[in-house]
């Protein structure tokens, strides 16, 4: 937030900015972990799993007189289930909808066959366009020189940054990029909202983290969570009731753990997370459940904000 928003001071109307920036990319590329650096605050989870965001997050960053709304959309790939199909078109539709599109390209792996195939698709994209070389720390510069000409030779860039999300390295100088691309206009969100994701679905994607943190490689792609009940108490803290989703029962037994110890230190590092964020204790309690073929049901699909493809 800046520093005028902080200090109260108003922004009159006619010198306000506000526009959308699409981050797209490859699985893993980066996307999440640089919405939560320029917003300041976590907003969408952040996991070694690829395909971690299925829903499209919004962050909302303020620069100065500017309101820039982050779109994190899912990563694009060659999809094979109705899932990654939904998600992979749901990702360039914000693309095109937006005001400004980034690339964001993981230096380390470079324009292999997914990122090449993004940038011909990129080409038919009519909007102005940023490329962001991102995980700069763990390349050598004269590796990030010669990537930034080969995606510009791919796709007509009108800029290029490099940084380190996780260090924080030109994250500051992108944000005022995107600060002053936007175009003019009132801003759409309160100065202070961060997110227009819903806090309840915020904590269930928060807990979705801790599950896919703790069981990486033994659970399926397909598991989900879901908040059910949220109540605030007397004492200001917050009772909230989740319920996790698997497709068979030997999946609710992974979840499970041996006289329940995996669910319970997901529940303890959830709740961990969870009370950071709303700024309260937080009593939290999960139910492993099995709902076969989820991902076939299109309620689920409009729950998540993606279209149920046939």
């Amino acid at each position: 937030m800046s520093a005028d928003v902080e200090a109260g001071a108003p922004v009159a109307p006619e010198a306000q900015r506000c526009g959308y920036v699409a981050l797209i990319g490859a699985p893993n590329a980066g996307k999440s972990t640089l919405v939560n650096a320029l917003v300041g605050a976590k907003v969408s989870i952040v996991t070694h799993k690829v395909q971690t965001t299925r829903a499209v997050v919004r962050g909302i960053v303020m620069a100065g007189d500017a309101q820039v709304i982050l779109v994190d959309t899912p990563g694009i790939f060659a999809p094979r289930r109705r899932l990654d199909r939904a998600m992979v078109r749901t990702a360039w539709m914000h693309a095109a909808d937006a005001d400004r599109v980034c690339l964001l390209l993981d230096a380390r792996r470079g324009i292999d066959e997914a990122n090449a195939a993004i940038l011909e698709e990129l080409t038919l994209v009519r909007l102005p366009k940023t490329l962001v070389l991102t995980k700069i720390d763990l390349v050598e510069p004269p590796r990030l020189l010669a990537l930034t000409k080969k995606a510009n030779e791919a796709t007509v860039f009108g800029d290029t940054f490099m940084l380190s999300a996780l260090n924080g390295d030109g994250v500051a100088d992108l944000s005022r990029h995107l600060a002053a691309s936007v175009p003019k206009g009132p801003w759409l969100y309160p100065a202070d909202q961060i997110s227009d994701v819903p806090m309840r679905q915020l904590a269930a994607e928060i807990t979705r983290e801790q599950l896919t943190l703790r069981l990486h490689d033994e659970l399926p792609y397909s598991a989900t969570v879901e908040t059910e009940t949220w109540k605030g108490l007397r004492d200001g803290s917050a009772r909230i009731e989740q319920a996790i989703f698997v497709e068979r029962e030997g999946q609710k037994k992974i979840v499970l753990g041996e006289k329940g110890r995996t669910v319970r230190a997901i529940s303890m590092a959830a709740r961990e997370e969870i009370a950071k964020m709303v700024g309260a204790p937080v009593h939290l309690f999960l139910f492993v459940k099995v709902r076969p073929r989820w991902t076939d049901d299109p309620e689920r699909y409009r729950e998540m904000g993606l279209d149920y493809l046939r």
